[in-house]
């Protein structure tokens, strides 16, 4: 199967961040509704969310006809992991107590967040561009180009 050509990348790139930023926009407009949110409005941000931020990675990772190859697996993963770990945060029962059972030092609800959005993210996504930093920067040749296209605008 040929590889997707980045430009249809970035128009889903885009389609996502828009499709979640709405979905966000919805959420928290439902915080306003007489007698408060429904059941459905937390949900709405916690896939909005993770999807937006899923979408300006891609787009940032993007460069060139090479697109965000290299780096598709770690965008899902931490897409992913952010979607999960809001969604189980919102999906465990609120019954904590001094008898709650402890994950690392914290109730399940709040590890889950720390670790699970919090630490796990950002480890996976900076390593996997350090890993494949080299085919993400500019390279010579383009840095001289971008010096020679900024002589001919002047």
């Amino acid at each position: 199967m040929p590889p997707t050509p980045p430009n249809a990348v970035k128009r889903a790139a885009l389609a996502a961040i828009v499709a979640s930023i709405v979905a966000i926009l919805i959420g928290y407009a439902a915080a306003f509704v007489p007698g408060g949110a429904p059941p459905w409005a937390p949900w709405l941000l916690a896939i909005g969310i993770p999807a937006s931020i899923g979408g300006i990675v891609v787009l940032g990772a993007s460069r060139g006809s090479s697109g965000a190859h290299a780096l598709t697996i770690p965008i899902v993963f931490v897409t992913a992991t952010l979607a999960i770990g809001f969604s189980l945060a919102l999906a465990l029962p609120a019954n904590e107590s001094a008898t709650s059972t402890l994950w690392l030092g914290l109730p399940a609800r709040a590890a889950i967040l720390v670790y699970g959005i919090g630490i796990l993210p950002a480890v996976v996504l900076p390593v996997a561009y350090a890993l494949t930093f080299d085919a993400h920067t500019l390279s010579a040749e383009d840095v001289d180009r971008v010096k020679r296209m900024a002589a001919d605008r002047e």
